[in-house]
């Protein structure tokens, strides 16, 4: 996560750029986008694209490169808007938006809109495998091994106590508007630990972190791909084995999260009609690594997400002009 050999530069105007929750990173609850639409919408015969991004900075990545390609090889305008994960479906559906780069699964959203009103379509794998899990400091994991089997959290739940686990062991998690089955997973295996919200990944990879310096004991709601582990390295706690189904039923959930290659989907009219943008959206495809890359270069070198998009772009170009549509590489 070589020099372009051709490069068409777009100067958008400030006004009609909507960039400011990408360079925020605050992860903050986004509005209900549902309502809004894109500045562009009114430009008529404009090339325009509207990107869905979501809070977290490895779905900024993925948005950031492909606005850049888009612009400046593809001659698009893009406009991009952050949307929590289930209003963006919503705003797919209704065309406030044309993609969502990175979805971690909503089956019933998916069957609502594509199987059966065929509002929106699959844009594809977008190369990258998700997975959630609860995740320890390896420093505490080496000190305590058995730490890493559920069954033995309970032993560990006095060290992992905080200011705001009210006399429980803390398990921290980030967003409560991420995808999470944390609170039913202590409840139904009997685990003496309180759910604790940090409110966004910012905020939880600060908390995270200072733990770290502080070589702290704790216990985490995390998921890969994501940059952190490599400045602070986690091990995975061995919850129950995940098994077709055993999270069918929110209430009652008892195993751990899933596998999941991450989805694109496109708004149905527009993937029917968005000439090369759809074709492209459709055919950009990364590895964990890239996305790694590009995300560590906006969290933690503080590049802006067009900078570190156009650093990318310049040293991966065999990568990325597959993606274009045949007539345009």
């Amino acid at each position: 996560m070589r020099p372009i050999s051709r490069k068409r530069t777009i100067r958008l105007a400030a006004a009609l750029t909507v960039t400011g929750s990408l360079l925020a990173l605050t992860g903050c609850g986004a509005a209900d986008m549902t309502r809004q639409a894109s500045p562009f919408a009114a430009v008529r015969d404009a090339r325009t694209v509207t990107l869905s991004v979501q809070s977290w900075v490895g779905a900024q990545a993925n948005v950031a490169v492909a606005k850049y390609l888009l612009e400046h090889e593809l001659d698009y305008r893009v406009d991009t808007v952050q949307v929590d994960e289930v209003p963006a479906w919503d705003a797919l559906s209704q065309g406030r938006v044309d993609a969502i780069l990175e979805d971690w699964g909503h089956p019933e959203q998916e069957k609502r809109y594509v199987d059966d009103k065929g509002t929106i379509a699959r844009g594809g794998d977008l190369g990258v495998t998700g997975h959630i899990g609860w995740f320890v400091p390896t420093y505490f994991a080496k000190q305590h091994p058995d730490v890493t089997d559920w069954k033995n959290l309970n032993k560990y739940a006095s060290q992992l106590r905080t200011a705001e686990s009210g006399g429980k062991g803390q398990l921290l998690d980030g967003s409560p508007s991420y995808i999470t089955n944390d609170k039913a997973l202590v409840k139904n295996l009997g685990l003496d630990l309180q759910v604790v919200f940090a409110g966004s990944e910012a905020a939880q990879i600060t908390q995270i972190r200072q733990f770290a310096k502080q070589r702290k004991p704790f216990l985490t709601y995390w998921y890969k791909p994501q940059w952190l582990f490599e400045k602070v390295p986690m091990t995975e706690v061995k919850l129950p084995a995940y098994k077709e189904g055993c999270d069918a039923d929110p209430a009652k959930v008892a195993c751990a999260y899933p596998h999941t290659p991450l989805q694109k989907y496109l708004n149905a009219g527009f993937a029917r009609t968005g000439g090369e943008a759809a074709a492209f959206l459709k055919n950009f495809r990364w590895t964990t690594e890239d996305q790694n890359e590009v995300a560590l270069m906006i969290a933690e070198e503080k590049l802006s997400p067009e900078a570190a998009a156009e650093k990318w772009v310049k040293a991966n170009e065999p990568t990325w002009r597959q993606w274009l549509p045949p007539k345009s590489r």
